[in-house]
């Protein structure tokens, strides 16, 4: 399976950041925290440049906690303000607002000595589906930003008041134009950045559970009974058909279901808190 998906709109999008990029103060970058190295766009380093920075691992509650810890430490490491928040949540709200005011302290206070209150404007960063309009939405307090399951629902700029001294600026999701490591692609297709419309979703999910196998074998255990240990890799959807009697007409399994009931299961954080990506060496 080789994955590729850049929407025309996609274009559209960068140059839109690009043209933004001087209306804003600093930029929060959001990312999936099960897997916040696939889910970062390796353009928005040199895009951004020169820009206060900060990195937002989202869905924290579905990531496997120590991880996300390990990676909140290798972000902040390289001079990022960093931390983990669940933007369907109300904790958290706190320490991202204080994250973000700390990201352009120096540029208010120097404005303070002008006798200058500044509104501190951010631009809210990330691919597809990693939560920008919800954390967005969460900030504000009430549904302002358009919010969607499918990838690519924001289409363009949209300024949220959060309070007299604070905006955020939505922004499209932006994946970048060659998917070259196949590996963070489909990290990306698991997580559901990549329009599923597009991917075969039978060895989608085939894929996805010799992941979890690997990562977390007796969760998925746990989850579909009819998985042992020594089921073969190409049985293991079958397994999942049989786990939750799922059949046709005939008696034939449903393996088509099973694969739809596999994703949403795993998007949805309930076979069990897994990150995807390790944490790059220092």
């Amino acid at each position: 399976m080789i994955i590729q998906w850049y929407p025309g709109h996609m274009a559209k999008a960068k140059r839109m950041l690009q043209e933004n990029l001087k209306l804003v103060d600093a930029v929060a970058q959001i990312v999936d925290a099960r897997a916040p190295e696939a889910s970062r766009n390796p353009d928005f380093d040199g895009l951004f440049a020169g820009k206060a920075q900060l990195i937002l691992l989202n869905k924290a509650d579905l990531a496997d906690e120590a991880t996300t810890r390990r990676f909140v430490d290798y972000y902040r490491g390289k001079g990022y303000l960093a931390a983990p928040i669940v933007s369907t949540g109300a904790a958290g709200k706190k320490q991202a607002v204080s994250l973000m005011e700390r990201a352009v302290a120096d540029k208010v206070k120097r404005m303070e000595e002008k006798g200058v209150k500044k509104t501190v404007r951010i631009m809210v960063v990330g691919i597809p589906n990693v939560g920008k309009s919800t954390f967005i939405n969460r900030i504000a307090g009430e549904n302002r930003a358009k919010t969607g399951d499918t990838p690519g629902v924001t289409r363009s700029k949209q300024w949220v008041k959060v309070n007299a001294y604070l905006e955020l600026m939505d922004s499209p999701g932006l994946l970048w134009p060659k998917l070259e490591d196949q590996k963070k692609a489909l990290s990306l297709a698991f997580l559901g950045s990549i329009n599923d419309d597009i991917l075969d979703g039978e060895e989608l999910a085939q894929r996805l559970l010799v992941r979890l196998r690997e990562l977390v074998p007796q969760a998925l255990m746990d989850r579909y009974k009819r998985i042992a240990a020594d089921t073969p890799e190409g049985e293991l959807l079958e397994a999942v058909a049989r786990s939750r009697g799922f059949l046709l007409s005939g008696g034939a399994l449903d393996i088509e279901r099973a694969a739809r009931i596999v994703l949403d299961e795993f998007r949805g954080g309930k076979i069990a808190r897994v990150t995807l990506d390790t944490v790059p060496e220092a």
